[in-house]
């Protein structure tokens, strides 16, 4: 028997609550009965308590916050199993008429006990880093966006003319000089000025980074195939694979669709069904990057164009776009799986792709290979253009590719390509 007069053989189903400063730990048996009394631990103390009171033959639930991955590789090693819910569809929790650390501990740990706890998937290190680096490009790109609101909205309070766009040079910052700003404003804008340089040279950073590991294992396989569609670059690319995380999770395009928020949302009352807008529930940035995939693919694919056009007749422009991406999202499922060519497009619109992609990318990041050997490699991978040797969709400007004998002579562990 353990203190709590509990035989040692019974399996716990602990949780803990997570709090800014403090957990919040608990435990129950099967039956929901208290096993492990609730005890307040410090972050600093967190590790060494749960090394000292898990057991091999735990159950353990932690809710999905920002330190929650943290724990959850902590809590691997020490417990049976470790499951991470989703706060958000713990309605027990989030509902209940009175709350504290203490009844929220418990009710967590008691769902656990009756297998009820919605879970979410636990992504792998990598694909946590990745999401890491692209979040902060994102609030990089934010306060990139604040800084220039702030410098037009100065233009804007005394009617100065302004060039609209990110280029900054004599031209476009002229006004910044005009006789009718106050030297107190003129330096402010100075000041905006050196941030702006600033938060670009770290964003290019970022994007170099990116790229970098785009043309790395485990993430350029499913480049190979995201590169080729229309409307995707590096960026956007790497941004929904980190999304998605392994794309076997989801068992058909719908599956991914509703995961991203895309779908729309329905009400339903007694015979009436009244359509609503898209649900927004899943990853916020997934939404972000296929609504800019599909702004680029109206504009740049005769195919999603036409789409699009058809979809604009009965809907407003907005919806249309967000449909188109709701469809993009529904054929990178069918490309991540199928492992092909797209078919809507030429081989040398694809090599094309590739080449675009190599320019993201320095030598080094591409392994030593330049951009014609480059794209020459991504289509061995491809399987497709084995006799092409340039792109010439600008007949003016032909661009060269290099052929598969240059890359096997350079890189004969290649031949299994061919």
């Amino acid at each position: 028997m353990n203190e709590d007069g509990n035989t040692r053989g019974t399996r716990r189903y602990v949780a803990l609550d997570i709090h800014k400063h403090y957990w919040v730990v608990a435990g129950v048996d099967r039956e929901g009965r208290v096993m492990l009394q609730p005890v307040r631990v410090e972050h600093a103390d967190l590790e060494g308590w749960l090394k000292k009171n898990l057991r091999a033959s735990d159950h353990v639930v932690i809710e999905s916050t920002t330190n929650a991955w943290h724990v959850y590789d902590l809590l691997s090693p020490l417990a049976e199993r470790v499951v991470v819910a989703n706060p958000i569809k713990v309605k027990q929790i989030a509902c209940a008429r009175v709350k504290t650390d203490i009844r929220d501990t418990l009710i967590l740990a008691r769902l656990l006990a009756a297998h009820l706890v919605p879970v979410v998937w636990v992504p792998p290190l990598h694909v946590r880093q990745l999401r890491q680096l692209l979040s902060q490009r994102r609030q990089l790109v934010e306060t990139h966006t604040g800084t220039l609101n702030r410098m037009h909205s100065v233009a804007h309070r005394h009617h100065l003319q302004h060039e609209r766009g990110k280029r900054f040079n004599e031209k476009t910052t002229g006004w910044q000089k005009d006789k009718s700003l106050s030297s107190v404003e003129q330096f402010q804008l100075e000041l905006e000025m050196e941030n702006r340089a600033y938060i670009e040279k770290q964003i290019g950073r970022i994007g170099k980074e990116v790229a970098k590991m785009s043309h790395r294992k485990p993430w350029a396989q499913s480049m190979t195939y995201l590169m080729q569609l229309p409307g995707f670059g590096v960026i956007t690319a790497m941004t929904v694979l980190a999304a998605i995380g392994e794309i076997q999770r989801f068992e058909t395009p719908k599956h991914l669709a509703s995961y991203s928020g895309l779908t729309p949302g329905l009400e339903q009352s007694g015979t009436k069904n009244r359509g609503k807008g898209i649900t927004k529930e899943g990853r916020k940035e997934l939404r972000w990057a296929l609504v800019e995939v599909a702004q680029r693919a109206v504009k740049s694919d005769p195919l999603w164009t036409r789409r699009f056009q058809e979809l604009q007749k009965r809907m407003h422009r907005n919806q249309a776009i967000v449909a188109i991406a709701r469809r993009l999202l529904e054929l990178v499922w069918y490309v991540l799986n199928r492992r092909q060519p797209y078919r809507h497009f030429s081989q040398e619109r694809i090599a094309y792709k590739y080449l675009t992609w190599a320019w993201q990318m320095d030598d080094v990041a591409r392994d030593g290979l330049t951009r014609q050997q480059f794209t020459r490699y991504y289509l061995m991978r491809l399987g497709i253009a084995k006799d092409m040797t340039r792109i010439a969709l600008d007949p003016k400007h032909p661009r060269k590719i290099a052929s598969e004998a240059e890359l096997l002579a350079l890189r004969p562990e290649l031949q299994h390509l061919v």
